[in-house]
This record gives structure tokens, sequence and C-alpha cells, in this order.
């Protein structure tokens, strides 16, 4: 049987601010359109906090069985491919994670309409498919698009949707930062793992590109992030308050360094410091469209 500790590993704690973050920058898009609501907010964070762990014991299993795990894994202990949790048991335990979320969905269901069902049901097929499947997304170079469009648009935009029943440009747009840098920490992954991947034949946006095309990707996302909030306030769909979020541009600057001088296992803390840097501009970023409100 695998120990607490296994299933913890395998839950991935660090990536866990990609799904986090989104819905606390929706919630306060919610508050400062006056429609903010405690229990739709609450469950949203659960969804969100569910779908996210499913998703990595599917990419953990589905992974080790197409050979991408190996010996030679450059990034962190990965449960399954480590003989900690078998597939079997891994299997069982997405099961469990993804009815959970399910349960959660049942009752934003109630919340939010039949909308929240679509939502729902793309985010555990996708979370599946990136790497599970017939065509796993994140074996075509199509990763970097769905987490984009999951952990940024329809993350923060359906946070948003469950509490104000309807959706508003300030919604839209400050989902955008938040995809960009969900897409950042992705890049970090998958350049340490060019070599790895090349060989497993897991043709991912940084296999595509090459080093200097995902060193580029990376600066660009890290770029778009600090654009958005300041095209926000230049166009009035956001007070300046949002601007907070630009005291972060010295973290990002550190990073891209070490993105562009560092690589293999050098980039592991790199690659968590990236989620961190996402969930302290989610925060500003939040803080700041909560007081425009």
């Amino acid at each position: 049987m695998a120990t607490i500790n296994s299933w913890v590993l395998a839950s991935r704690p660090r990536t866990l601010p990609a799904a986090t973050v989104p819905v606390l920058v929706g919630t306060a898009a919610a508050f400062a359109a006056h429609k903010f609501s405690v229990l739709p907010a609450l469950a949203a964070l659960l969804g969100a906090l569910l779908i996210q762990i499913g998703a990595n014991f599917a990419n953990d299993v589905f992974d080790f069985k197409k050979g991408a795990d190996t010996a030679e894994r450059l990034g962190p202990t990965r449960a399954t491919q480590a003989g900690l949790i078998t597939p079997r048991e891994m299997f069982f335990g997405m099961g469990i994670v993804f009815g959970l979320a399910v349960c959660v969905g049942l009752y934003l269901l109630a919340v939010g309409g039949w909308p929240i069902v679509a939502i729902g049901i793309a985010s555990i097929l996708s979370a599946m498919a990136y790497t599970g499947g017939p065509y796993p997304l994140g074996y075509h170079g199509l990763g970097d698009l769905f987490v984009f469009i999951f952990f940024g648009l329809v993350a923060v935009c359906g946070t948003y949707y469950v509490q104000a029943h309807s959706l508003s440009p300030v919604a839209w747009l400050a989902s955008l930062p938040v995809g960009f840098l969900a897409v950042a920490i992705l890049v970090v992954n998958n350049l340490r793992d060019i070599g790895t991947d090349t060989k497993a034949g897991k043709r991912t946006l940084a296999v595509r590109l090459g080093r200097k095309g995902a060193e580029l990707q990376y600066a660009l996302m890290l770029l778009a992030s600090y654009i958005t909030p300041i095209g926000m306030v230049l166009f009035r769909i956001a007070s300046p308050a949002v601007l907070l979020s630009l005291l972060t541009i010295p973290v990002g600057l550190g990073l891209f360094k070490r993105v562009r001088t560092q690589e293999g296992r050098a980039l592991n803390p790199v690659l968590g410091e990236t989620a961190r840097l996402e969930l302290i501009f989610g925060v500003v970023f939040a803080v700041g469209l909560a007081l425009g409100g």
C-alpha cells in the first residue's frame, strides 16, 4: 500500500499555485464588481485543487507507462516511476480525486447552471488527455495552449461566473496574466526535460522550439503578464491599483536570467520559484483588482 507521503509527493504541492491563483483573481474581480459570494468561491477553489491533483496523478502514471519517466529523469521524483505507488493504485487515486471534483461540481451546477457542466467535463477530460489517451496533448506540443486556456481563461472566468452569473471584460483580461504565468511554469519544466523528452518521443513545444526558442517563450510569457495590467489601466478597464503586480518584475528578471544560464536539474528550483512568482503576482494582482472595485 502506498503511504500518505507518497500520495502527497504525487500530488506535487509546488504546482498547486497554478490552481489557486486563478480562483483568487476571479474572486477579486467578482468582489470589485460587488458580486462576491463566499461559498461558490470556496467551492471553485476546492474543485480547482482537486482537478489539478487529479491531473498530476494522471501525468505521473501516463508518463510512466509511455516511457517518458525513467531512471534518467532530471525532475523531482515521480511516484509511479520510483515504485512508491503502483499504476493500479494511481489510477484508483485519480478516480477518487476526480470523483470528489464531480461532487463539488454538483454544488457549482446548482449555483451556476449548466455552463458549469461543460467547464467541469472539459477540465477533467483535458487533465487526463494531457498525457493520456490516443493523442496526448503534451506529447504533441499542445500542452502550453491547453494550460493557458484551462489555468487562465477557464479557471478565472469560471470562478467569476459562479459568483456573478455573468462575464465581464475585467474577468477576461484578468485571466490573461494568470494563464501566461501558468505556461511559464510549464516552459521551465519542458526546457529542463528537452533531452529526455526527445528520447521518449515526447514532442513538447520546448522540444520543437529548441532551447533558445523555449527561453524566448519564457521571456514572452513574463512580458505579456506585465503588459496586461498596464493595458487594463491605460484602457480604463481596471484601476491603477492593479499596477501593484509590477512590483514582482525584479523577481521575473532574476528568474529569466537563471533560465538562460542553467540547465538540467539546476532548473528544478527555478520551476518552483516560477510557481511562487505566479502566486505572489496573483495575490498582489488580486488585491489590486479588489481595491479598484
